[in-house]
C-alpha cells in the first residue's frame, strides 16, 4: 500500500510539474532511425491530459490511467496506445498499435523540451512551394505532390498520393537539409532529404512506423498533379445501383434498399477506423450530415476493419463514432482490409476498391452518380476547401433533381 502510494503522490506531482510545457517524443525503430514529435502535458480539469501537435493539428488525449508503476495513454480514435514508466525527468516504453496481424510495437521515449528539430544557421534555402515528387522502392517508383511552407526555419506541409495525404508534417530546415515528421495515433512518418538549389531535393529518405523506409526526390514545379487513375473505381459495365446489407454497431441489419433511403440523396463511405484520412473524411461528413440531413440526406459507413473479429470492430468503431458524434448508420463489412476479394464480397457492383475512404454518391432514384477516390484531408489546406466545395456542389445538384 506504501508503495502504491508513494507512486500515486509521485504521479500527482509529475503531472503538475508536467503542466508547465512541452515535451519531445521519440519512436525507436530498429534502424535506429528516431520518429519524434511534441506533445504539452497538463492538467485540464483536474484531469491528466495530453496534447499532440502536427502543425496547426492539436489532438488531446485523456485516456490516461495508472496501471502497477506505469502510465497507459489510449489514443482517442485509433487501435493505440502508450505504455511507459517514470526514469527520472522522462518517460521509457513502448508505442503499441493494432494491425492486420500482430500488434506493431516500438520503442518510446520522451523528455520535456519542445524542439522537435534543431535549428541550423543558415537560412539560404526557401523551398516553399508545390513539389513534383518521386517515391522509390527497388524498382518500384511512386509519383506524388508535396506542398511545402517554409516560415525562417520553420516548415510545415504535407504529401498528396494516390493513397491519400499525409495529413500535417511539421519540421524545419536546417542548412541544406529538410527535417519533418508526424504522429497522430496511426501515421508515424519521418522525412528527410538535402536542398540541393532552390528546385532540386535529393537524397530523400521517408520512414513509416516500426520498418518501412523508402527513397524519394522531388522537383519544384507548380503544377504537379497526383495521378488519378492509380486509385479510380468505376461501375462495373451493366451496373447501376449497389446493393448491400450489413449490420451496424448494434448487430441490426441495414441495407440500402431500406424505406429510410427511398427518395434520398445518399453517401455511401468506405473507411476504416484504422485509416487517419478516413477520419479527417468522418469529421467533415458527420457535421455535414448535423447540417443538412432534414434536406433529404443520408449517409452510411461501411467498415473494412483490420480483422474479422466482431468485438475488436465494434470496440474501434464505437470510438471512431464517439469521436466524432456520429449519428449516420456504421455498418461493419465481416470482410478484413487486407482481404484481396474484399470487393467482390461486399460490393461486386464495384471494380476493386483501391484506397480508403473513398465515397459513392447515389441519386434519388438510387442510382449511383459519382464515385470520389480523391479525398484531400484539412492537412492540405486549399485543397480540403475545394474538396468540399465539390462534393457539396454534387449534392446540392442531386437534391434539386425530381
Amino acid at each position: 500500500m506504501r508503495k502504491l502510494l508513494t507512486f500515486l503522490v509521485a504521479f500527482i506531482s509529475f503531472s503538475a510539474a508536467a503542466q508547465q510545457g512541452m515535451w519531445r517524443a521519440q519512436l525507436h525503430r530498429d534502424d535506429e532511425h528516431l520518429i519524434v514529435f511534441n506533445f504539452e502535458w497538463k492538467l485540464q480539469e483536474g484531469k491528466s491530459t495530453w496534447i499532440i501537435h502536427n502543425g496547426t493539428e492539436r489532438i488531446s488525449v485523456t485516456d490516461i490511467v495508472t496501471q502497477g508503476d506505469s502510465l497507459i495513454i489510449q489514443m482517442p480514435v485509433f487501435e493505440s496506445q502508450f505504455r511507459v514508466k517514470f526514469e527520472k525527468n522522462r518517460l521509457n516504453g513502448k508505442w503499441i498499435r493494432g494491425s492486420s496481424s500482430n500488434p506493431v510495437v516500438i520503442g518510446f521515449t520522451a523528455q520535456p523540451g519542445n524542439t522537435r528539430f534543431a535549428s541550423g544557421n543558415e537560412l539560404n534555402k526557401n523551398i516553399t512551394g508545390r513539389w513534383a515528387v518521386l517515391f522509390q522502392d527497388g524498382k518500384i517508383y511512386d509519383t506524388a505532390v508535396a506542398e511545402f511552407k517554409q516560415d525562417g526555419n520553420k516548415l510545415t506541409g504535407t504529401f498528396m498520393t494516390t493513397s491519400g495525404d499525409y495529413r500535417y508534417l511539421e519540421g524545419v530546415v536546417r542548412n541544406d537539409s529538410l527535417f519533418l515528421s508526424t504522429f497522430d495515433g496511426s501515421h508515424a512518418f519521418s522525412f528527410l532529404a538535402r536542398i540541393a538549389d532552390s528546385a532540386t531535393l535529393t537524397g530523400g529518405w521517408y520512414y513509416s512506423g516500426a520498418r518501412f523506409k523508402q527513397n524519394w526526390t522531388a522537383r519544384r514545379n507548380d503544377k504537379a498533379a497526383v495521378p488519378s487513375d492509380a486509385s479510380a473505381m468505376y461501375l462495373r459495365p451493366g451496373e447501376e445501383s449497389l446493393n448491400f446489407t450489413f449490420n451496424d454497431l448494434d448487430g441490426k441489419p441495414v441495407s440500402i434498399n431500406d424505406d429510410r433511403y427511398k427518395n434520398k440523396v445518399v453517401v455511401v463511405q468506405l473507411m476504416g477506423s484504422w485509416c487517419p484520412n478516413c477520419m479527417d473524411e468522418t469529421a467533415f461528413l458527420s457535421e455535414y450530415y448535423a447540417k443538412n440531413h432534414a434536406r433529404g440526406i443520408e449517409i452510411i459507413s461501411l467498415a473494412y476493419e483490420y480483422s474479422t473479429d466482431l468485438e475488436r470492430s465494434k470496440k474501434t468503431l464505437r470510438r471512431f463514432q464517439q469521436a466524432f458524434s456520429i449519428q449516420y448508420p456504421m455498418l461493419i463489412t465481416g470482410v478484413s482490409v487486407s482481404d484481396s476479394m474484399r470487393t467482390e464480397k461486399t460490393l461486386p457492383q464495384l471494380t476493386p476498391i483501391k484506397m480508403f475512404p473513398s465515397s459513392i454518391i447515389i441519386d434519388k432514384k438510387g442510382k449511383v452518380r459519382r464515385i470520389d477516390t480523391d479525398f484531400n484531408g484539412p492537412g492540405t489546406g486549399e485543397h480540403f476547401v475545394a474538396y468540399k466545395q465539390k462534393f457539396e456542389g454534387v449534392i446540392e445538384g442531386l437534391l434539386q433533381e425530381n
